[in-house]
Parts: structure tokens; C-alpha cells; sequence
């Protein structure tokens, strides 16, 4: 079988794997944030947290809870990770240096999970479990809960609440991410991803001396930092470490974990608003825009020219040999298509096109499927954008599931969509203006400028992946990039909420005649026109800067 055609088996076993899941996953979740009852885990946590579960939220209060839980949490894993010198479980390391501390206790809360430290020669168990695992479960159900906010503020009427946030959240911890990931581990345990809390061990003899690693709770870290779109590695390969992903088939079911959720959220969209038809317009968009993203970088690394690339069948630098070009094609597209920062190859070695499609799949919004939660309701601030759009063509005032798109709920939807992309390229401006951190840089010219670029859409889309070949743990890396990862997750998130607040408040207006159908082929050409066109417009100068001009040259 050639390499070529394993990697399109592989797509297609994929897609029918998502399709068997997505009406029961959808299904499943949309009772669970429908339900008035509580299970007797819930009740207790929400006595010990001394949160009334019942207590309906307008979104200012909402968002107080969201942000109330991000900071405790912060503060928490910072206070981890600069007391692990004493802690017990922590395998002999010291404490985390003040500058790395503070970005990954932001990089983990956020939902982004960039690391920019070895985890195998920095943390130890008790931070890798009671820190980082923890928060790979609780920052994923933070975002499904924004996401849940924001679809019952259509759903609502003349009501300015959005339901409950504690509620939310831990009903998305207990129901929906600890099952999941429990049999995810299971799977990935018989798959050969190592599962213990083993001190550091010599593996053998090599040349030169013996090579020696930590055992840890791998397989279910791995399954939730995949299912939660997370991507933190418990070693710095990441998901090309065979302890973490240690077959074909593994490296397959970790795409499916990553797609599963973000996938099948759309079905629950649909039933939650009473039209499954619009859920199937967002997942036309976004399985639109996944499959054009994987067949374009299937056809850079398999097609690159010159006598290295033949003889291998393709790029194969930076690649794992047992996964291949394909696997890593699809790995590399829906880990940058969402919010995982989890690898399976190193970005910074494919093509100059190929490197430039991952950076490309952040800038969009990550929002095709996008992160648990978060590509829901970047998808829907796009969709609401399409509409007016739309609304401006026809001298009409955009309506969409019923509400009106006004001039409030349009600049709450200009706000969010402008944010992120500010972030990138002022940080990136900067970081490449000034002489002190441009010395990070392993490569010059373009492929240097493409390392800094990568680094800060990275954080600031709250991926988490790395381009490779920059030295980001330096004080000013760490002190940007973390900023760059809290002002890109927790400011859109107050236009997001404002936007479902804004909405819960209207009265449903019927459809007319001249109401633009937004559950068809024609609006959902639409949408994923307004996406690509959006990001080109912004992003384009600084892509024909890197990506682009190494590419072509």
C-alpha cells in the first residue's frame, strides 16, 4: 500500500468514526445542559464549593463566575509549581523559575496548554497530576459552558438569563469529560501508552551512556489533553513520544478524541435551539473548511520536490516513521484547527506552505471544529457576521435564529472577531522590532520571522502548539506569551457572553418571505466565504512575510 493511500483510508476511517459518534455524543450533551437534576457527586461539589446550582445568571454575573474560577486557578497551579521543591512526588526537580511558572499556570487555565519547558525534566507528579491534568478537565468544561451560555441566548426570549455557570461546569466535568476520558485512557493503555507513578528509570545502554526516563500517569493525561483540545505533553515530544502515542492506530484514535467533542457540539447546538437543520449548517462549515485544510496539506508534503523528498515519498523531516505523512497531515491540520496544542511531528519542518496551512488553521479563529466549546462559539460569532454581511446585500436587517442582529449585537461581534488577530501581529511587531528577542530565533530570514508569528497566534488563539526552533523560555517570551494566552481566551469571552446576554433580552422576530434560510448549502457557502475572506484580509501581509515568501522561494 502506498503512503499516499494509506493516508486517505485514514481520513476516510476517521470521518466514519466522527459520523457514528456525533448523533449520541450530540444528543447525550444536549440533556445534560437541559436538565433541571442533579446527581449526588454534583450536589456535593456544589455544597463544598457553596454554589446554588439553581440560581439563574444574567451574563455580567456569568462572567464573574468564569473569571472568579480562572484566577483561583492561576493562582493555585503558580503556587504548585513554585512550592514542587518540597512537595513530595516530585522526582527530584526544583521549583519553577517565577517567568515559567506564571506561563504555564495561564497556559493550562486558558485552555492552551503551551509549554515551554521539558515536562519530563521539570514536573513532577504532583504537579503534572493534582495541576495540569486537573486543569485539562476544568478549563475544557469552562469553554463548553461559555459555549452553552451563548446558544440558550438564542434559544431564550425576554429573559436576560443564561443559566447557571457552576452548574455548567460541573456538570461538563462529571458528565461528559471524566467518562469519556476514562475509556479514552483505557484505550490508549492496550494501544502501550504507560500508565504509573514510577520514579526515573535507565531504559538501557545507547552510545554514549544510558538514557534514562520518568514514568508518570500518561494514558490519562493524554486522553483528556486530546478530548479537551488541550495538547499539554507529559513529555516534550508531545504526542510523538511513544509513551504517549505509541501506534498508528493510537495516533488515529487521538485525532478522533480531538475532533469528537467539537464535532458533535453542533448537534446539541441544533436540538438546544429546536432546529437540528442549523446544526447541520455549522457542521457543513466546519467540515467544509477540515476536509479543504487536510487535502491541501496532504498535497504540499506528498507533492515537495527535489531528491530527498522522492526518495522518502514525500516530507518526511521532522516526521514519526510509523505514522507517516498522512497521519501526520491530519494530526498537524486538526490540532491547529482546534485549540490542541498536542504534535505528532514538528510543525517548523514541513514545507513552507505546509508550516504556513497550521498557522493559517489558528488564525481563522480555530473555530473548524475549533476547541471544546470555544470553536462553537467563535463559529457562531462568524455565522452572525455572515448575516450581516448578508443583511447589507440586500437592504435588510440581518436576522438569525430568530433574533436581530442590531448595531449592538454587531459591534459585540466586530470586538470579538478583531481581538485576537490584534494580539498576534502587535506582539509579533514587537518581539521582532526589539534586538533581545529576535536572539531566540534558531533560523533568519523568513523561517525565523515564521517561529515568532507561530509563537504568538499560537497563544493567542489558545493553541498551544509549537513552530520548534525557538527559545521561547526566556523572560520575555514567557511574560508575553502569557499574556498574549489570558487577554485572547477571557476577552473574548465577555463579548461572547455580552453578545448571548444581548440576545436571551429580544423577542423572537418570525420568519419571512425575504428571511435569509440560514440551515442551507447557499448560507453555509456564505459563512465559510465571510471566514476565509476575514482572516485573509487580516493576516495576509504577516503570512506573505514567512510561510508565503519561503514557500514560493
Amino acid at each position: 500500500m502506498g503512503p499516499v493511500l494509506a493516508g486517505v483510508l485514514q481520513l476516510l476511517a476517521l470521518t466514519a468514526a466522527l459520523a457514528l459518534a456525533y448523533k449520541p455524543l450530540g444528543v447525550y450533551m444536549a440533556k445534560v445542559y437541559s436538565s433541571d437534576k442533579h446527581l449526588r457527586v454534583e450536589k456535593w461539589i456544589y455544597k463544598g464549593i457553596g454554589a446554588d446550582p439553581d440560581t439563574g445568571m444574567r451574563w455580567p454575573a456569568y462572567l464573574r463566575g468564569v473569571l472568579a474560577f480562572s484566577v483561583a486557578g492561576v493562582l493555585f497551579l503558580y503556587a504548585l509549581q513554585r512550592l514542587q521543591g518540597v512537595l513530595p512526588g516530585s522526582l527530584g526537580f526544583a521549583s519553577i523559575d517565577p517567568d515559567q511558572a506564571f506561563n504555564t499556570a495561564v497556559s493550562f487555565v486558558t485552555n492552551t496548554n503551551w509549554q515551554s519547558y521539558y515536562g519530563e525534566q521539570a514536573m513532577g507528579h504532583v504537579v503534572q497530576t493534582a495541576g495540569l491534568a486537573v486543569q485539562n478537565f476544568v478549563s475544557a468544561a469552562v469553554g463548553i459552558a461559555v459555549a452553552v451560555a451563548l446558544v440558550r441566548g438564542f434559544a431564550r426570549s425576554r429573559t436576560g438569563e443564561l443559566g447557571n455557570f457552576w452548574a455548567d461546569l460541573v456538570r461538563g466535568v462529571v458528565r461528559v469529560l471524566v467518562p469519556l476520558a476514562a475509556v479514552g485512557a483505557v484505550v490508549l493503555v492496550a494501544c502501550g501508552a504507560i500508565q504509573n507513578f514510577s520514579g526515573i528509570h535507565e531504559l538501557g545502554q545507547f552510545t554514549g551512556g544510558a538514557q534514562e526516563w520518568n514514568g508518570g500517569a500518561v494514558a490519562s493525561q493524554e486522553a483528556i489533553k486530546e478530548l479537551g483540545t488541550n495538547g499539554g505533553g507529559y513529555f516534550n515530544a508531545n504526542s510523538s513520544h511513544p509513551f504517549e502515542n505509541p501506534t498508528p492506530f493510537s495516533n488515529l484514535f487521538e485525532i478522533f478524541l480531538i475532533l469528537l467533542i467539537p464535532f458533535s457540539i453542533t448537534r446539541t447546538f441544533g436540538l438546544m435551539v429546536g432546529s437540528v437543520k442549523q446544526g447541520y449548517a455549522i457542521l457543513a462549515t466546519m467540515g467544509t473548511i477540515w476536509l479543504g485544510f487536510v487535502s491541501l496539506m496532504m498535497w504540499t508534503e506528498f507533492s515537495h520536490h527535489g531528491p530527498a523528498f522522492e526518495l522518502a515519498n514525500g516530507a518526511m523531516e521532522g516526521k514519526e516513521v510509523r505514522f507517516g505523512i498522512g497521519a501526520s497531515s491530519i494530526f498537524a491540520v486538526s490540532t491547529t484547527l482546534t485549540s490542541t496544542g498536542a504534535v505528532d511531528s514538528f510543525h517548523s519542518s514541513f514545507t513552507g506552505l505546509g508550516g504556513g496551512i497550521t498557522m493559517l488553521g489558528m488564525m481563522l479563529g480555530e473555530i473548524a471544529p475549533g476547541g471544546v466549546g470555544s470553536g462553537l462559539y467563535g463559529m457562531l460569532i462568524m455565522a452572525v457576521i455572515a448575516v450581516f454581511i448578508a443583511g447589507l446585500m440586500v437592504g435588510r436587517t440581518p436576522e438569525y435564529l430568530g433574533k436581530k442582529i442590531g448595531s449592538r449585537e454587531i459591534k459585540l461581534a466586530a470586538c470579538y472577531i478583531l481581538i485576537t488577530p490584534a494580539l498576534v501581529l502587535v506582539f509579533t511587531a514587537f518581539a521582532t522590532a526589539l534586538p533581545t528577542p529576535a536572539n531566540s530565533m534558531t533560523n533568519s530570514g523568513a523561517h525565523g520571522f515564521s517561529e515568532i508569528l507561530y509563537a504568538y497566534t499560537s497563544g493567542a488563539n489558545n493553541n498551544g502548539s509549537a513552530f520548534a526552533g525557538l527559545n521561547a523560555d526566556t523572560q520575555w517570551f514567557n511574560t508575553t506569551i502569557g499574556l498574549a494566552m489570558l487577554l485572547g481566551r477571557f476577552l473574548p469571552m465577555v463579548f461572547v457572553l455580552a453578545l448571548a446576554g444581548s440576545l436571551a433580552e429580544q423577542k423572537p422576530v418570525p420568519a419571512t418571505a425575504g428571511t435569509l434560510r440560514t440551515d442551507k448549502p447557499l448560507y453555509t457557502g456564505l459563512l465559510v466565504g465571510t471566514i476565509i475572506i476575514i482572516t485573509g484580509l487580516t493576516y495576509f501581509p504577516a503570512l506573505a512575510l514567512g510561510p508565503l515568501a519561503e514557500g514560493l522561494a
